[in-house]
């Protein structure tokens, strides 16, 4: 059991206990966040998870992941920052670490499953092969930060929050009287803390937020911006540029160190390309496009859309404009609540070039 000191990993630990299983409980030490601390997996959250484990009477010990999670996760989430790119490290550390190096370790010991706080859901379909489902709290699912583990660790994954509820896990957790029921959940980036992403990038990727030109469409330059690094598409607030309109960020030129800003118009998309792309249980669409539902962030609405493989990739294009996606970002892919796949945004096509595009067809 993957115990971060937090208040759904300590529940689910219970839960299993409750259950029947044998539980040991295993937590992460990975790199602190600045100042602060890191808000879970560090000092402080694995000694509450230690003693979560004591009340609940399983053994507790502890990883030392900082060496392979700076160079799986901490590090490319720099680099990306450096080429114009927003990435969402969440989803590598899932992958690489929590469900890849840590279920290796799992296995070797002979455990039969490795489980988290997640909330989502593993289900059999009728042919015995795991399926990836959405936790039943929609306002908490976190499917989307799972798309790309494979069928061979879903097989081995238990979630045992993904029938529950938010509520509901902190009624059970006050029932237990668990020292961490009034916990508050994390909200930030477990190795950036509270003063935010640019001060991870100010200590270890500094050329990400050197100054540069902010421009419009035609190449005017109409004010400074404060380092790419510090901007992402789509964003309105601290653009710093006196205009009549609202402006927003449309492109990042990483090798020019430019940033573009247009209207709220320039903001909406109806294609993207998508590469690295990964299919959960071999869901992949074949020759027609398949019609799925699409989630461009976890924060925001996921939108039907078009889902084709061709020669760049894997083309995703909306029913409707869409808000504009930032490469380094994931596309995940849903066919009602099972999650089909996903991939990681290269670039998006604004709506005006595929009007133009279409046009030209006809």
């Amino acid at each position: 059991m993957a115990m971060s000191g937090g208040v759904d990993s300590s529940v689910a630990a219970s839960l299993l206990c409750e259950r029947g299983y044998e539980v040991i409980g295993v937590g992460l030490r990975l790199p602190e966040a600045p100042k602060t601390g890191a808000t879970c997996c560090g000092v402080a959250g694995l000694r509450d998870a230690r003693r979560v484990a004591a009340e609940i009477g399983i053994p507790f010990y502890v990883l030392d992941y900082q060496e392979p999670f700076w160079r799986e996760v901490m590090a490319p989430f720099g680099r990306a920052y450096t080429e114009g790119r927003t990435p969402n490290p969440c989803i590598r550390c899932n992958a690489r670490l929590k469900f890849g190096r840590l279920l290796d370790f799992a296995r070797a010991l002979d455990a039969h499953h490795l489980a988290s706080g997640h909330y989502a859901r593993v289900e059999r379909r009728e042919d015995g092969t795991p399926c990836l489902r959405r936790g039943v709290d929609s306002r908490h699912d976190q499917s989307y930060f799972l798309y790309a583990l494979t069928a061979q660790q879903l097989a081995h994954i238990i979630f045992p929050l993904g029938e529950l509820t938010k509520g509901q896990v902190r009624e059970i957790a006050r029932r237990w009287d668990l020292p961490v029921a009034n916990k508050p959940s994390s909200q930030d980036i477990c190795f950036v803390g509270p003063e935010g992403y640019r001060v991870f990038l100010a200590r270890h990727y500094p050329w990400a937020l050197r100054p540069g030109p902010i421009v419009d469409q035609e190449g005017r330059e109409l004010g400074r911006h404060k380092g790419i690094g510090a901007y992402t598409l789509g964003q309105r607030r601290g653009l710093g540029v006196a205009a009549e309109e609202p402006l927003y960020v449309i492109g990042i030129d990483a090798e020019d160190n430019t940033i573009v800003v247009g209207s709220r118009e320039d903001t909406f998309i109806r294609r993207l390309v998508i590469d690295r792309v990964h299919w959960v249980a071999d869901d992949m669409p074949r020759g027609e496009s398949c019609r799925l539902m699409v989630k461009t962030r976890y924060q925001r609405a996921e939108a039907p859309a078009d889902v084709q493989l061709n020669h760049e990739g894997v083309l995703v294009d909306f029913v409707r404009p869409h808000p504009i996606a930032a490469p380094g970002q994931a596309a995940v892919f849903y066919n009602g609540d099972v999650v089909v796949g996903g991939g990681v945004i290269d670039r998006s096509i604004p709506t005006l070039v595929c009007n133009v595009r279409q046009k030209k067809k006809r």
